[in-house]
């Protein structure tokens, strides 16, 4: 007996031994699932081999890696994510080409290294103690070793130490718990901003580090990271300022460490603690508030409250329905217009405690009021926030710090721990009430006749206490203080938040629960959540009063007696007292015996009336009716070829109608080539257009451009607009009509030029734009005398307009665009002089892991574009970061970089301005006319930045989120640029200066446009 048992023991521990000791393979040995096969790392730290997810389906079979030993097994790396096996019958194996690869029992590849020139050689993979699977090439003759494929370059869900996170690492998500396949979330770099981060929900932005918070870092950059996870991700490469929080961090901290993307879309640092555990350390998104953008721009999120989203006092939901679905994004927009002359000067909403995204600007104030006279003075000031030097942070700047915001205020949370005080510009008549009206507390409106002290509201209302320094109001009851999460004035309803569940109840129970004083004005509605209760309040009586003067802002009323004894503003004869509108409204009974009293007077006056009228209007309409048939006679006569196109009404707005009527055109082979769905701008009948521009008149004609002339219009009601007529002869074409058709529409903002419509009738395609009365950018600083009215001032608000405007283009909007063609001919000026990016023909969508792209059709402007996108055909965000720095400097210096030419050194414009840098004579390459008007710190700063965006290497050149953040702030620090590109000119042109017409050249599908002007 004992030695039969000896000799199963020792055949069980030479199974265990061949089938799980392995340390390598090489192209003489494989992992076979159906043997129980693994590889082990040499310290068995970490384990390759076959498994079922989390206790799932065991007929769902995947390659792996996770945790030696762990229990439940910890996966840090699958192969075949998306093609699982439904079989044991799986190999891992080195595959005869020298790939890594796994096969099921017929051979067939399910994974693959996928390497496409494998250098020859002795090919082995061995899984190392820092759970990375690599495979290594030993050179035949010299029998060195060099590694070929890795798993830590090729990652899924799992960051471990080690790694290195750089522009090409992406983890994603799994499906869900047991489902490794690829799930909705990316963690990846931020490709617009330095040293940050973003979760991608498929192409949604999800979460950004570095949104809000802390503004401005000690390094002077936007808030980042917390240091020990970016030291973390950097492979333990990147430099952080120690400080008495922040302990000197070193590699040895972070072993038994990962980083795992979750399947709900939170990045989770992880720790094995000595309870033998993985805890999690550190973990973005916190809370649903801390999604990027919860809210929507103008929208307040509180993750304490069930109903996470508010719009800030003065605003309204975007969208009501999206909104009451509990569908946030589209945001709030304010209820009136600010810096509105014919209305009171604007106020501010002050806020405590708020977590916002970070400003557009930032100077040293002197004071709080300072900060204010800057916001107020400059009408895209949307909020500010001010601190006192000595509330700031260790080695900050020893002035006030006044923080400005010029876009939209987005990622706002309240209640927030460590939050700042924010100023919200508002109109007067958003948040001016009655007097007898309480004042706002924090986001929360308090409606007449709530009450939260003796002087305000309704004494019968007073329930309820404002905590200034927060912003949180609280209801008071015999039982308890409970938070209020929402009050609607329209509803007359707010909503409290409960501890306990057994307080959720409804009808007379719960008013008896809350034990309302008698008779209250108070009462539990139905609606009753697991911790909140709503609760609605009766209309008021008429308000109490003690002289006259308390009842003016109840016009018809008088303060009288009642007969309790109390004054009150009660309402003057034939008026009563409307409880839902709160005041007082005229008496129907009287209204009504008024009328009775004049029936008669009336109905004997109305016969001759009526005879009256009926004899003016059948003038007036056979009048009318001769009118329009000579005009539309005269109109035939005058339009030429366009007399057979069917007339309809003058101006046609379609919504799925319009998209039916390009999809007809398609049909018809009249518009054809891609398939235009998605068209969000009306369709504009051509009667309409001819109409409006007297028929395509000479007089109304503003330029000509690449598309083709541009003519003014002018619709019956008084609306201006801009008409762009495609051009047979012209080097665009329908591609390029299209694109700006479906693309600009969807995009809104102050510094993009706005379209309104488009027209496709037989061979005519036009773009209907709103009419800038300024023309372009370059009619100005490229004319001797009109160069004049563009003073320094002026010229940094447009450079900084045209920064935000490509900002917004390449990161803010909902399709992340590079433009493609931008010049100072592409700069429209409305009557303000505000700049907007016009032109969209050739701009192009990148999706949200896009970065750069090719093409054998390189379509641009001579003098703008990049090196690499002209000579190349490659282009990217930073294409269009060159083109802006070429406008810079043209804006700076008055002249053109197409015409300028400097014979000593046969220097271009861009080599002049380089020049004039390096030998410290910036102030002589300003345009002559701005010597008075030029601040030199501005001037000096614009023209590094400018070199800086026109620098040869692409990888050089900033983001305009950086660019933004450098122009926009005083303490920002600019770093030193390099020589640019295309600094010397090799033939100088005098037709570039002096032509008026486009010059298009063709040759190897390069086509490049030459225009000046529009």
């Amino acid at each position: 007996m004992l030695p039969s048992l000896i000799l199963h023991t020792l055949v069980f521990c030479s199974y265990i031994l061949c089938s799980s000791a392995k340390e390598t393979i090489t192209s003489n040995s494989s992992i076979s699932d159906g043997e129980g096969d693994s590889l082990v790392s040499p310290g068995k730290k970490f384990e390759l081999g076959f498994f079922t997810p989390n206790g799932s389906s065991n007929t769902r079979r995947y390659l792996g890696i996770w945790y030696y030993g762990s229990n439940p097994q910890t996966v840090v790396w699958v192969a075949n994510r998306d093609k699982p096996l439904l079989d044991d019958s799986g190999v891992f194996v080195v595959g005869e080409d020298g790939n890594l690869k796994m096969l099921n029992g017929n051979g067939e590849s399910f994974w693959s290294t996928n390497l496409k020139a494998v250098p020859s050689g002795y090919k082995k993979a061995k899984l190392t103690d820092t759970g990375n699977l690599v495979l290594f090439n030993e050179e035949q003759e010299s029998h060195s070793e060099s590694i070929i494929w890795e798993s830590f370059h090729n990652p899924t869900d799992t960051f471990l130490p080690g790694m290195r996170m750089d522009e090409n690492m992406v983890l994603t998500s799994w499906k869900s718990f047991d489902d490794p396949a690829p799930g909705n979330f990316t963690f990846q770099i931020d490709q617009e901003r330095v040293n940050q981060f973003i979760i991608w929900k498929r192409t949604t932005r999800y979460w950004k580090s570095g949104v809000s918070g802390k503004f401005i870092g000690p390094d002077g950059m936007p808030s980042a990271m917390p240091s020990a996870i970016s030291f973390f991700l950097s492979n333990f490469t990147t430099v952080v300022l120690h400080n008495e929080s922040m302990p000197h961090l070193t590699s040895s901290l972070y072993s038994d460490t990962r980083m795992i993307i979750s399947f709900s879309g939170q990045i989770q640092y992880f720790k094995w603690d000595s309870r033998k555990i993985w805890s999690v350390i550190w973990a973005e998104p916190r809370d649903k508030c801390s999604i990027y953008n919860a809210c929507g721009n103008f929208g307040s999120c509180n993750s304490n409250n069930d109903l996470m989203c508010k719009c800030l006092p003065g605003f309204a939901p975007s969208s009501p329905a999206n909104w009451n679905n509990q569908d946030y994004s589209d945001g709030c927009t304010r209820n009136s217009r600010i810096c509105n002359k014919k209305a009171k000067i604007d106020t501010f909403l002050s806020l405590n405690m708020m977590e916002v995204g970070n400003p557009d600007s930032q100077f040293n104030a002197k004071d709080e009021m300072e900060c204010k006279f800057e916001c107020l003075s400059n009408c895209q000031c949307q909020a500010y926030s001010y601190e006192e030097p000595d509330n700031m942070q260790q080695g900050g700047s020893r002035f006030a710090a006044c923080w400005i915001w010029l876009e939209d205020l987005n990622n706002i949370q309240e209640e927030y721990e460590g939050g700042r005080n924010l100023n919200v510009r508002l109109p007067v008549s958003d948040v001016e009430s009655t007097r007898r009206s309480c004042e706002t507390c924090g986001t929360n409106l308090i409606p007449y006749p709530l009450s939260t002290g003796p002087k305000c509201g309704d004494a019968m209302y007073l329930n309820f206490h404002c905590n200034i320094s927060s912003g949180e109001v609280t209801f008071d009851v015999p039982i308890g203080t409970y938070r209020v999460t929402s009050i609607s004035p329209e509803t007359r309803k707010f909503i409290i938040q409960t501890n306990d569940a057994n307080d959720c109840k409804a009808g007379n129970s719960g008013d008896d629960l809350f034990r309302f004083k008698q008779p209250s004005p108070f009462h539990v509605t139905s609606r009753c959540n697991a911790d909140e209760v709503e609760i609605g309040w009766d209309p008021p009586l008429e308000p109490t009063c003690s002289s006259p003067t308390d009842c003016k802002d109840w016009p018809n009323s008088t303060c009288n007696g009642t007969s309790n004894g109390k004054k009150r503003c009660l309402c003057n004869t034939n008026f009563q007292w409307d409880n839902l509108s709160v005041n007082c409204t005229e008496d129907s009974g009287y209204g009504q015996k008024k009328y009775k009293s004049s029936t008669r007077k009336i109905a004997l006056s109305l016969t001759l009336v009526i005879a009256c009228i009926s004899a003016i209007v059948i003038t007036i309409v056979s009048s009318a009716i001769g009118y329009v048939y000579l005009k539309r006679r005269k109109q035939v006569e005058g339009e030429g070829i366009w007399g057979n196109i069917q007339r309809k009404s003058a101006l046609h707005l379609y919504g799925s109608a319009s998209e039916r009527h390009v999809k007809d055109l398609i049909d018809s082979g009249r518009f054809k080539e891609d398939d235009t769905d998605g068209i969000e701008v009306p369709f504009f009948h051509l009667e309409s257009i001819l109409s409006a521009t007297r028929n395509f008149s000479n007089a109304n004609k503003l330029g000509q451009g690449g598309f083709g002339p541009v003519y003014k219009g002018k619709f019956p009601g008084g609306q201006e607009i801009a008409v762009k007529r495609l051009s047979s002869g012209s080097g665009q074409g329908l591609e390029e009509f299209k694109n700006e058709v479906v693309l600009i529409a969807r995009l809104q903002h102050r510094n993009l030029v706005r379209l309104l419509g488009y027209c496709v009738a037989g061979d005519e395609k036009m773009l209907l734009y709103e009419y800038m009365p300024n023309k372009s950018l370059d009619s100005f600083i490229f004319d001797r005398k009109l160069c004049v009215l563009l003073d320094w001032d002026m010229r940094y608000r447009i450079i900084l307009g045209i920064a935000r405007g490509l900002l917004y283009l390449h990161q803010d909007s909902r399709l992340r665009i590079i433009h493609r063609d931008l010049k100072t001919s592409n700069i429209l000026l409305d009557e303000e002089m505000n700049p907007k990016i016009s032109d969209f023909g050739m701009a192009r969508i990148f999706g949200g892991k896009e970065t750069s792209a090719n093409t054998n059709r390189v379509v641009g402007t001579y003098g703008y574009m990049s090196p690499e996108y002209a000579l190349d055909g490659l282009f990217s965000f930073k294409s269009d970061v060159f083109s802006f720095g070429v406008v810079v400097i043209e804006i700076i210096s008055g002249k053109r970089n197409t015409g300028f030419y400097q014979p000593e050194q046969s220097l271009s414009l861009l080599g002049y301005a380089w020049h004039m840098w390096k030998t410290g004579k910036a102030m002589d390459l300003l345009d002559q006319t701005l010597r008075e008007s030029c601040k030199a710190d501005e001037l000096l700063k614009c023209l590094n930045v400018g070199l800086l965006c026109v620098q040869e290497d692409p990888g050089d050149r900033p983001t305009m989120s950086q660019v933004v953040f450098m122009l926009g702030s005083e303490n920002a620090s600019v770093p030193a640029p390099k020589q640019p590109a295309f600094v010397v000119r090799r033939c100088p042109s005098s037709k570039a200066s002096s032509s008026s017409k486009p010059e298009t050249f063709s040759q190897n599908e390069l086509t490049v446009t030459l225009e000046h002007g529009r």
